[in-house]
């Protein structure tokens, strides 16, 4: 009775109501109106892209190149992509029937989950809000999307821009912070859609699991990267250094720590060094291509992680400026205070190996990653790595850039996430395929019909085994 209450007294009560009533009229079904709102989103996203500059500005620091690069075109290669092709991914498929079921046809029918729910988180917060919202009208859904309170500017930005154009009926954003997740959580919604942490995550699996709500989960994790002797070292440094400092380390996909070969640490770290200092000096000057760190309880986390003994390159903070320069830790053992959770920011420790097997198994011993990256040009080595450890994705000579691909689904695995998203796999998340056996009056044997006999039996068997 409690919580018939609690419900009862929901603010969002109404706004979910009249989603229910909106998609119970079909209208979000139609694959014509599901294409005249994509248009429309891609329409606004544009005429609001220096609104989002200076937000994303305003809340990290970050450059309109980096926010066009990593957020915007994103977001408008994912409509591209979802307009181009939403039809063809809601058309029925016909699959194989068996002679058991002769003369009927058999065929799957997408269908949409209904009323959604998508949780954004704060690092990435256009690109990882938008994209979600995108598959979920592709599939025909309503769509309520809380943004992080945390990028306060992005998420007014986000806020007008959809709640000025769409009907709240259909989609809408809600802001706020802990207090307005939780009222939504309460609420029965076809299918919730999560971003963030991994600790936040089972709180909202719980949530969901009361009302048995589907759900996706994109979470982290402490996401590897193996160097091995026989790379390019050159490119390796460069490829490795651009994804971990992208976005000041607070990327999901980002390398999270090094696990280099023996025979080449010392080069590698050099090189790396080199590397680094190219974009970002080690000196206590701020440059303009580097990003803040999003709040000073993120800040002061990172500093707690930095041992002072064991930087060999940067380590320069500035908490007014929530600043903390690209630091490499060398030395680094598994059982640092560092390598207990995802990092989530600038710092990059180091580990070196000698025996892949002992160090495979280390690493299979933690918590599923998010990522896994390896640069070698030695195949067996890949195949070994692909087989033997469990990830979600990730790259093979290269790091953070299997996201631009569309083709491949983006998700985790175990405490790294739950489901996938991007481009078909996006549509199928927030999709039911319906089976159908769908079959003709015009005949009908009678195998499987009494009386019995060991005939019968023996052609059933044929025809279904």
């Amino acid at each position: 009775m409690a919580e018939l209450e609690k419900q009862e007294f929901n603010p969002f009560q109404k706004l979910f109501e009249q989603q229910k009533s909106f998609f119970n009229s079909n209208k979000s079904k139609s694959i014509d109106f599901r294409l005249e709102q994509l248009k429309k989103l891609k329409k606004v996203i544009e005429a609001h892209r220096q609104d989002f500059y200076n937000a994303i500005f305003n809340d990290f620091g970050k450059s309109q190149f980096e926010t066009d690069v990593s957020e915007l075109s994103m977001v408008i290669h994912e409509l591209n992509l979802a307009l181009k092709k939403t039809k063809k991914w809601s058309k029925r498929k016909k699959v194989s029937t068996g002679f058991s079921n002769f003369p009927a046809k058999s065929y799957i029918i997408p269908e949409p989950l209904g009323n959604t729910l998508i949780i954004g988180p704060w690092n990435y917060p256009i690109q990882l809000a938008i994209i979600p919202v995108i598959a979920a009208i592709s599939a025909g859904n309503t769509v309520i999307l809380k943004t992080s309170e945390l990028p306060a500017n992005t998420s007014a930005v986000i806020a007008k821009m959809i709640n000025e154009n769409f009907p709240a009926e259909y989609l809408h954003v809600v802001e706020g912070a802990i207090p307005e997740t939780e009222q939504l959580l309460q609420l029965k919604f076809d299918k919730i859609f999560f971003t963030g942490s991994t600790p936040v995550g089972k709180i909202v699996y719980q949530a969901a699991a009361k009302n048995l709500t589907p759900v996706t989960l994109e979470l982290g994790g402490k996401s590897p990267t193996f160097v091995f002797a026989d790379c390019k070292l050159k490119t390796t440094v460069q490829r490795l250094v651009w994804a971990k400092f992208l976005n000041a380390g607070q990327t999901c996909v980002a390398p999270d720590y090094i696990l280099v070969e023996d025979k080449i640490k010392d080069r590698f770290i050099e090189a790396l060094k080199i590397e680094v200092d190219k974009y970002h000096p080690d000196s206590d000057e701020i440059r303009d291509n580097f990003l803040q760190i999003i709040n000073h309880r993120n800040f002061d986390r990172l500093c707690s992680l930095i041992d002072e003994k064991k930087v060999c390159f940067g380590g320069k903070t500035n908490r007014e400026k929530r600043y903390i320069s690209p630091t490499l830790l060398t030395d680094v053992s598994f059982e640092d205070k560092i390598m207990e959770d995802e990092i989530f920011g600038p710092i990059l420790p180091i580990l070196s190996f000698s025996n892949l097997n002992e160090t495979i198994s280390k690493v299979k011993s933690m918590p599923k990653p998010l990522a896994l990256y390896a640069y070698t040009k030695n195949r067996k080595t890949v195949k070994k790595l692909l087989t033997e450890i469990s990830f979600g994705g990730g790259a093979i000579n290269d790091s953070v850039m299997q996201l631009t691909n569309s083709n491949l689904p983006f998700g985790g695995v175990g405490f790294s996430g739950l489901g996938s998203y991007h481009g078909k796999a996006g549509f199928d998340t927030f999709s039911h395929f319906k089976s159908i056996l769908d079959k003709p009056f015009w005949i009908e044997p009678g195998l499987k019909y009494p009386p019995y006999s060991n005939l019968k039996l023996k052609i059933i068997k044929q025809l279904v085994e």
